[in-house]
Parts: C-alpha cells; structure tokens; sequence
C-alpha cells in the first residue's frame, strides 16, 4: 500500500536549540499527518585533525558513534512524548552539497529549519537557510527558539502580504484550521498604494503598514502585541507579485521573533 503520508525534513546542527525546532515540526506533523525526518551534516575539518589516513578513519568513526547518540538522546524523549517515530540520518562532507543531496534523495513536502540568533547572524549569516531558500521550491518551516510551537500549543496565525487563496497550497489549509482564534491579515503597502480587500478563510483581523525603514520592526511588535506564533509568508512567484521578495523574507527572518512558515516558490494547490 502507498505511503500517501507527507513528509517533513528537519535540517539541524544538533545544538542548543534542537529540541524545540524537532517539536515544532512534530507540531506540523500532527496537523498534517507527516513523518519527520532529521538530518545533520558536519564539515570534514571539523571532525578530522590529522593527516593520517588511519587516524582521519578513526576520527569519523568516532563522529558518526557520537552524532548518531546525541541524535538518539535528542529525539528519544520526543518520539516517546508525542508517539512518533522520528527517523534521522548523518553526513559528513561540504555541507550545502550533503543537504542539497538528500533533499533531492529524499523529497521531503516541507523542511524545518531553526533561526540563528542575532549575534550569530551578524557575525557569519543565516547561509544555509538563504541556500534552502534558493535551491528548494517547497514550503520552508523557520522555527523560533523562543515562543515555539508544539503539539501542546494553542495556534493563533498570522498571514503577511497574501489573499487566502494564496496560501491554499496542498496541506496548508489543513494547518490554517488549526487556529482557534480569529486569524491577523498583516499587509505592508507603499504610501501611495490602495489596500485591496483581503479574503481570508475565516473572518480576520486586518492591520495595515506603510512601508518604510522600521516597518519589519514595527510589524514585530505587533505580532507580540497580538501574540502570534506562525506567520504565513508567501514567496514571490510568477502569480503573485504582491508577494514577499528575497530581501524582505530575510529582513523578516533576522528581525521578528515568531516561526514563519515561507511558501513554495512554486505553488502546489491543494484538491
């Protein structure tokens, strides 16, 4: 029997705040019957210090010994708590190819990532999340590390800058009904722009931004304000104009302090 499950990929470094991104996604997986899957990829030089080709072997045997107990200690806990069973793999090579790689091996429906913190990204960048962006078209799952969601957590959504229809993509509708609160339409114009009436699924509660230098700062505050804990943000596709750019996702990313669920690049409507 085909497995018509979806299914959802988990890209994480293993550190600080694992756990809390593995919940939201198993969050996404109840909502809409998924498998979760956990992959981590580690750089060769920082597993191997030595030339030697017998030490550089013991090395990574060592490495894949100690990634696959910390993975195991990580999701243990969780597949018990929340009865799943959450599969995982590991890799060692150049990063962006192991993960582009699997993605393509895999075909995941979604993937969850965890957001860096404002220190780390002034120092280094938010890379590999700018390389998921770019190299996959389907929906990307930004987890924050504080004021996350899981399967305990009551939902109230927020949608930026689309028309409901916009988000009616394959599952998402499924995660959109989850919400026991009125939804929070948030629509950033320019100052000369007319704000077009927008259909949501349910009634909504409108907010409208002028678009300016502290918006994004502004619309943070808001979704504090407002409590939201998932922000729907649609990627600009050949349909959608009105959509959100590149440099406005990653502004967002950076600046607010909510998860954001980023929509495919190319849509996939649900039936």
């Amino acid at each position: 029997m085909a497995n018509n499950r979806f299914k959802i990929l988990v890209l994480s470094d293993l550190k600080k705040h694992t756990s809390i991104i593995i919940k939201s996604a198993v969050s996404l997986s109840k909502m809409i019957n998924a498998d979760v899957d956990l992959f981590h990829v580690k750089k060769p030089t920082d597993v191997v210090a030595s030339d030697s080709q017998l030490s550089a072997m013991r090395s990574l045997n060592q490495e894949h010994n100690k990634s696959r107990n910390k993975i195991k200690e990580t999701i243990a806990p969780l597949n018990k708590a929340y009865n799943i069973n959450i599969t995982s793999n590991f890799g060692i090579g150049n990063v962006k190819s192991e993960i582009e790689d699997y993605i393509k091996a895999t075909k995941p429906d979604v993937i969850v990532l965890g957001k860096r913190s404002s220190k780390a990204l002034k120092l280094i960048g938010d890379n590999i999340t700018d390389f998921v962006l770019k190299t996959y078209e389907g929906p990307v799952f930004i987890a924050a590390n504080k004021n996350g969601i899981d399967p305990e957590t009551e939902l109230n959504i927020g949608l930026l800058n689309g028309k409901s229809q916009a988000f009616n993509q394959a599952f998402l509708e499924d995660v959109l009904t989850k919400t026991t609160k009125p939804l929070k339409s948030f629509n950033i114009v320019s100052s000369k722009a007319k704000v077009e009436e927008t259909s949501v699924l349910r009634e909504a509660v409108n907010y409208v931004f002028e678009k300016n230098d502290n918006t994004i700062n502004k619309l943070a505050e808001y979704l504090e304000k407002n409590h939201v804990n998932l922000l729907f943000v649609n990627r600009t596709d050949s349909t959608n104009n009105s959509a959100n750019n590149k440099s406005e996702i990653k502004s967002l990313i950076n600046n607010v302090n909510v998860s954001l669920f980023i929509t495919g690049s190319v849509q996939k409507w649900a039936v």
